[in-house]
C-alpha cells in the first residue's frame, strides 16, 4: 500500500502525465477517426469529350453530382488530360470518343476511357469501380427513355450488410484507434516510470528494502493498469456519443479481457525499462515495438491479406487480438465462446511477459 501509494504521489505531481491521460484519447479520437478512412471521395476527374452529345453530357453531369469526382476543367485534348495526371491536379482523366452516343441508340457497345493516377493503387481501384457505377446507371437510364421500357435483368442481387449496415467506416476505426491510444499510452507510462526512477537515483533505496520483486512489480503495474482502464472506459463513452459507435456485446467482458491485455502490455513496457538505462533509450525501443504492433495488428488492412509469414508474427502482436475483441464484441456481440481464441493468445502473452519482468528486474537488498 505505501508503495501504491507513492505511485499515485508521483502521477498526481506529474501535470504532464495528467493531461497526456485526458487530452490525449480526447483529441486523438476526435481527429483520428476522421482522418484515418479508406474511403474515398471528391476524386479529381478531368473529362475529354469528343462526342459533345446528349448523352456524353448527361454522363459528365452525374459524374459531377456524384459525391466520389469532382470534376476539373475539360482538357483540350487527351495529350493535355494526361500532362495533368502526370503533375498530380486530376486522379482520373475519362476519353469519350466520337460517336459514343450514335453507337448507343445503333445498340452497339459503346466504350469509354479511363486513365488513372495508380501511385495509389486503392484509390485507382476504387475510382474505376466507382466511374463503372455511375455509368452503368447512366447508360441504363437513357436505355429506359428510348425504349420505354426498363431492361429486363438476368440476375437480381439482394445486399444484406451485417453488423454495420450503413457502411460507416468509424464503425470499424473507433475501437481500432481506442485499442492503440490505450496501448500507446499505458506502454508508454509503464516503461518510462522506472526509467525516470533510474535517472533520479530512487530505485536504488527501494533496493536496498526487504520489498520483494514480485510486490514492487505489481506496485508499479497497478497504477497504470487503473489508468488504461480508465482510458478504455472515456474512450467507449467518446465512441457512443460522438460517433453512436454501438456496443452490442457486453462492457463487462469488454473490460474483463481489457484487463487481461493491459497487464500483457504493461508487462512489456516494464520489461523493455528494466533493459533500458534512460528514458531516451526506452523511448526509442518502446517506438519500435509499437510500430511494428500497430502497422501488423489489421487496423487498417486485413489481417488475411498478409502473407504467411506476417499472420504467424501476428501470434506474438497483443494489438492483433485485442483489435478484433473489441470490433467483435461491439459490433457483433461476440461473447467468450467466440473469442476463446483471442482470449487465449492474450493470456499467454500478459503471463509470459510479466514473468519475464519479474525476473529479469535485478534487485539488491
Amino acid at each position: 500500500m505505501a508503495l501504491l501509494q507513492k505511485e499515485f504521489i508521483q502521477i498526481r505531481r506529474n501535470k504532464t502525465i495528467l493531461r497526456l491521460i485526458i487530452v490525449l484519447p480526447v483529441v486523438q479520437l476526435l481527429i483520428l477517426v476522421n482522418a484515418a478512412t479508406l474511403e474515398m471521395n471528391n476524386l479529381h476527374i478531368a473529362v475529354c469529350d469528343n462526342d459533345h452529345s446528349a448523352l456524353s453530357n448527361r454522363l459528365v453531369s452525374e459524374l459531377d453530382a456524384s459525391p466520389f469526382f469532382r470534376l476539373s476543367p475539360e482538357p483540350r485534348n487527351v495529350e493535355s488530360g494526361i500532362h495533368q495526371i502526370e503533375e498530380g491536379t486530376v486522379d482520373f482523366l475519362l476519353v469519350i470518343a466520337a460517336g459514343f452516343e450514335k453507337e448507343a441508340i445503333a445498340g452497339q457497345t459503346s466504350r469509354i476511357q479511363l486513365l488513372a493516377n495508380a501511385i495509389n493503387s486503392q484509390q485507382a481501384q476504387l475510382g474505376y469501380a466507382y466511374l463503372q457505377q455511375v455509368a452503368h446507371r447512366s447508360m441504363q437510364n437513357f436505355a429506359v427513355e428510348m425504349k420505354g421500357v426498363e431492361p429486363e435483368s438476368k440476375i437480381s442481387t439482394t445486399s444484406a450488410f451485417w453488423y454495420n449496415p450503413e457502411l460507416n467506416y468509424k464503425f470499424f476505426m473507433v475501437p481500432g484507434i481506442l485499442v492503440v491510444l490505450v496501448s500507446v499510452v499505458g506502454m508508454f507510462l509503464t516503461s518510462m516510470n522506472l526509467v525516470r526512477e533510474k535517472e533520479m537515483g530512487t530505485i536504488e533505496q527501494i533496493n536496498v528494502t526487504p520489498v520483494r520483486k514480485s510486490t514492487f512489480i505489481v506496485a508499479k503495474l497497478l497504477p497504470f493498469l487503473i489508468i488504461g482502464l480508465f482510458e478504455l472506459g472515456l474512450g467507449l463513452i467518446i465512441g457512443k456519443l460522438v460517433y453512436d459507435v454501438p456496443i452490442e456485446g457486453s462492457l463487462w467482458l469488454i473490460f474483463g479481457i481489457g484487463t487481461l491485455y493491459l497487464i500483457g502490455l504493461l508487462g512489456l513496457g516494464l520489461l523493455l525499462s528494466t533493459f533500458s538505462s534512460s528514458q531516451q533509450q526506452v523511448t526509442f525501443v518502446s517506438y519500435f515495438f509499437l510500430l511494428v504492433f500497430i502497422l501488423m495488428s489489421g487496423i487498417f488492412t486485413s489481417v488475411d491479406n498478409m502473407p504467411e509469414w506476417g499472420q504467424n508474427v501476428n501470434l506474438i502482436n497483443p494489438f492483433f487480438y485485442f483489435i478484433d475483441v473489441m470490433r467483435s464484441i461491439l459490433l457483433k456481440g461476440a461473447g467468450l465462446a467466440d473469442l476463446w481464441r483471442q482470449v487465449g493468445g492474450i493470456s499467454f502473452l500478459a503471463v509470459t511477459l510479466v514473468t519475464l519482468a519479474v525476473f529479469n528486474y535485478r534487485k539488491a537488498s
